[in-house]
């Protein structure tokens, strides 16, 4: 037997406010999904983002507590153009939440933009620069 990589888990402290980040992300989520205290999407290449409520977490891990401090893992969101970084950061944004790092052309070769999600992980948004010379 060989494990597999299959979901990321993701633990939310306000579900509704999650699915409406990322589904303005184009991630698909059930209708109804709001009531759940678990929820998943699929992703291309079949693994999945998993949304579990803090209750959720609480009820099969009664000491769990929120981390405290900056987020150490981020999720990333490749765009079709430099174009469309900014178009959906602007639009993030423009939903209120919180732009961490605007557009900019990274030395990798790759537009990119972070923004937080509800609970504060960094969600980066890129696609790769037209090559030049």
């Amino acid at each position: 037997m060989t494990p597999r990589f299959d979901v990321i888990g993701v633990v939310v402290s306000d579900l509704a406010a999650s699915l409406a980040f990322y589904r303005r992300l184009g991630l698909g989520f059930p209708d109804g999904a709001e009531d759940q205290p678990h929820v998943e999407a699929a992703l291309p290449g079949g693994i999945r983002l998993a949304l579990d409520t803090e209750e959720t977490v609480r009820s099969f891990h009664p000491g769990w507590r929120p981390p405290h401090g900056g987020g150490r893992v981020s999720l990333a969101f490749r765009c079709d153009s430099p174009a469309e970084v900014d178009a959906v950061y602007a639009d993030l944004v423009g939903a209120g939440h919180h732009g961490e790092l605007k557009p900019w052309d990274a030395v990798w070769g790759m537009r990119y933009a972070v923004v937080l999600d509800p609970d504060g992980n960094g969600v980066d948004l890129f696609a790769p620069l037209p090559v030049t010379g």
